[in-house]
C-alpha cells in the first residue's frame, strides 16, 4: 500500500496506490474515487461485537470500507467528512496508537482495530467517553483531525498539557492524567477550558487546531429556534 496526501490543507484526499490482490480498511464513507479494477465491501472489523462495541462505545460507524484491487493494480481516492488535514503513520508491529473516535480514516488491512475502555475518570473527564480506539499492527495508518494536525514529540519525563477537545491521537507509550485547566473548579469552566489533559512522555502527541463541541456551539447560535 502507497500513500500519498493530496492537496494539503483544510480540503485535503489521500490517494491510495494498491497492487493486484491488494486491500486496504477506511472509513465508512470515506471513498471519493476510484479505479474500475477495486471492489468495495462493507466488513464488521472485528467480529460482529466488535463492531458493535465501536458503534455504541466510541461513535465510531459500525462498518468499515474494504477496498479490494481484485481485477489488477488500481488507485482510491479517500477523503474525511469534515474540513482538516490529514496524516501518513507507519506502524511496525511495536508502536501502538490511541485514537479519538473521529480520527480514523484509512489503513492497511494488516493493522487491527480495537475499542479500548479508560478508567472512570478519564471516560468522565475526558472529552472522549470511556471508550477511544486503540489501533496496532504492522502496515500505514491515515488519521484525519478537524483543522490542522500538529505533531508534539515528547522526551522522557516531559509533560504537555492538551485541551481534551483537541486530542487526535497519541502513542501507548505516553501516560496521562485528566485534570482540571486551573488551580479552582469555577475558573476552570468559566475559562472556558474545563479539563484538559496532562501528557508524560516519551511518546507522540497529535493535536488538532480546532474544537468540534465549540465550532458546533459557535453553529448553534445562528440556527432559528422554533417556539
Amino acid at each position: 500500500m502507497k500513500s500519498e496526501v493530496l492537496y494539503p490543507g483544510a480540503f485535503p484526499m489521500v490517494r491510495v496506490d494498491l497492487a493486484a490482490g491488494e486491500n486496504i480498511k477506511a472509513e465508512s464513507g470515506a471513498m471519493v474515487a476510484c479505479s474500475p479494477t477495486i471492489d468495495i465491501e462493507s466488513k464488521m472489523e472485528g467480529g460482529f461485537l466488535g463492531a458493535l462495541s465501536r458503534k455504541f462505545l466510541t461513535g465510531e460507524k459500525f462498518f468499515f470500507q474494504t477496498l479490494r484491487a481484485s481485477r489488477g493494480p488500481g488507485e482510491a481516492l479517500l477523503a474525511p467528512t469534515v474540513p482538516g488535514e490529514i496524516v501518513i503513520l507507519e506502524l511496525d508491529g511495536v508502536n501502538e496508537y490511541m485514537v479519538q473516535k473521529d480520527g480514523f480514516l484509512a489503513g492497511a488491512d494488516t493493522i487491527v482495530i480495537e475499542s479500548k475502555m479508560q478508567g472512570l475518570s478519564r471516560g468522565l473527564l475526558g472529552g472522549e467517553g470511556f471508550f477511544i480506539l486503540k489501533i496496532s499492527g504492522k502496515g500505514t495508518l491515515v488519521l484525519n483531525s478537524f483543522g490542522a494536525i500538529h505533531k508534539i514529540e515528547l522526551k522522557p519525563d516531559q509533560e504537555y498539557i492538551v485541551d481534551n477537545s483537541h486530542l487526535v491521537a497519541w502513542s501507548s507509550t505516553t501516560s496521562y492524567n485528566i485534570e482540571k485547566a486551573t488551580s479552582g473548579w469555577v475558573a476552570s469552566f468559566t475559562s472556558g477550558e474545563g479539563f484538559v489533559c496532562r501528557f508524560r512522555g516519551p511518546g507522540l502527541v497529535y493535536i488538532q487546531s480546532r474544537n468540534p463541541g465549540s465550532f458546533g456551539a459557535w453553529i448553534r447560535q445562528f440556527i432559528p429556534v422554533s417556539e
